[in-house]
């Protein structure tokens, strides 16, 4: 009498059902949270009807309700397919989805003259099966974002290609048959994601030349320029292709690729103001036309002239000489090395199998997609935050970079122009921006050009 005396909380749930609660409640935090984020930024899109004064000398009133509506279809887009994907993968959890699929790749792989102990066989067919699942349902929105909100806003170009995906997927089930077949992963798993990193290259040269026309930079002004800068700073060039990207989409890009001493520039053909398809389509001067025509031509000309594709590329190779590329290398590697010595502690745990079905056999793949899509999801949003503001910080760097070859002033209207032409939105979230942002806000960086620039 006179004490108080708690009630029985019952029995404590299995070690299985925390696992799988936990993952399910960080899976909806996660998802929430990103939601609030996008909500805050649409807000931004919605309420920001006017060219901010501090944009006024760089960005015309049709330009920016252009990108406002573009970025608004888009981030209502991502809405709605962000939470149809939420409610996907919540319920293929809740229902068994993924000890289904598995089974039903069992008997697919038996019928085929398999037994059961060839996991990769099983193993690859599960991919296989997975991988249609998703292209399936995956479909009608990848669709609508082509065909509906990129070509709404000029952007698409191209025309649906069952050979990109087929490519895709085929490369997919090669690396995976490597993991797989691969039972220690410490070092094999690390010599894996080396290999992937060469992957690139051979998809550089000869994957992506299925799907795009590289051909090599003509000689003249800029391609000399391009070689000089180059051997300024000891880049070692072997070649420069210009890509016709303008046939899949209008975005423009610019990268660089290859290992060592063979290093190759790709200039998409959007970058480059003389070779744009948009600005060939209306020659200007052209005879039967009328001065607002011709008015209306020269304000949708698309591209860089030469000394700022120069300043992109001062910037693109400031990443390079400023180490960038390695440590983003070193950093992808040690994460690889890591995840694979912690799968390799995990993988023995019959609790996490258990966790999602598994409570007779402990598959290698499945417990892959475990491990790294569900038991490493916390870590995976704090080191993709983490890798966020550090690629800021390069980006920051690599402008710097391209200041000091004295490309401070065009690198400046090169920005203008490409966020024109991508119909970049200047304004942004705070919160937003810091979460998602890889490279900081525009107005951000020409503030930090803005002083050599005048200078």
């Amino acid at each position: 009498p006179g004490r108080w005396v708690l009630p029985d909380a019952g029995p404590e749930l299995p070690v299985e059902k925390r696992i799988f609660c936990s993952v399910l409640l960080f899976s909806w935090a996660v998802y929430l949270w990103e939601a609030f984020l996008a909500r805050r930024q649409r807000k931004v899109y919605r309420t920001t009807t006017h060219v901010p004064w501090e944009l006024g000398q760089i960005m015309d009133s049709e330009t920016f309700e252009k990108s406002r509506l573009y970025q608004l279809d888009k981030s209502t887009f991502s809405f709605w397919s962000g939470l149809y994907s939420e409610l996907e993968g919540t319920l293929i959890l809740l229902c068994g989805g993924i000890p289904f699929l598995w089974n039903v790749s069992g008997q697919i792989s038996g019928r085929a003259g398999f037994e059961p102990e060839y996991e990769i066989a099983q193993s690859l067919v599960f991919l296989l099966l997975a991988t249609l699942f998703s292209a399936v349902t995956g479909l009608p929105w990848s669709l609508y974002n082509t065909f509906v909100i990129e070509e709404k806003h000029g952007f698409n170009q191209q025309e649906f290609l069952a050979i990109r995906f087929l490519m895709t997927s085929c490369i997919a089930l090669s690396a995976m048959f490597l993991i797989i077949f691969t039972k220690d992963f410490s070092v094999p798993g690390f010599n894996t994601c080396v290999s992937l990193q060469v992957l690139v290259t051979i998809y550089a040269d000869y994957i992506a030349p299925l799907f795009d026309k590289f051909i090599p930079l003509p000689e003249g002004e800029l391609k000399q320029a391009i070689e000089m800068m180059a051997k300024s700073i000891d880049f070692p060039l072997t070649k420069v292709y210009v890509v016709e990207g303008s046939k899949r989409s209008s975005h423009s890009n610019a990268y660089f690729y290859g290992f060592f001493k063979n290093k190759r520039i790709v200039l998409f053909d959007t970058l480059l103001e003389d070779y744009s398809a948009l600005n060939k389509e209306h020659p200007e001067g052209e005879d039967g036309e009328d001065d607002d025509t011709k008015s209306k031509v020269k304000n949708k000309k698309q591209g860089c002239k030469n000394e700022e594709v120069l300043a992109v590329l001062g910037h693109e190779l400031g990443h390079w000489k400023l180490g960038h590329t390695i440590k983003n290398i070193v950093i992808s590697q040690m994460n690889s090395f890591l995840c694979f010595f912690l799968f390799a502690v995990l993988i023995g745990q019959k609790e996490l199998f258990a966790a999602f079905g598994f409570y007779e056999t402990q598959p290698t793949l499945i417990g892959l997609m475990i491990v790294f899509q569900f038991i490493f999801s916390p870590y995976n949003e704090i080191l993709s935050f983490c890798l966020t503001v550090l690629s800021r910080r390069f980006e920051f760097q690599a402008d710097a970079f391209a200041k000091e070859l004295g490309k401070a002033k065009d690198l400046y209207s090169a920005l203008i122009k490409l966020n024109k032409d991508n119909l970049g939105f200047p304004v942004s979230d705070w919160i937003f921006s810091m979460w998602h942002y890889s490279h900081p806000p525009l107005l951000e960086r020409l503030q930090a050009l803005k002083d050599a620039k005048q200078d």
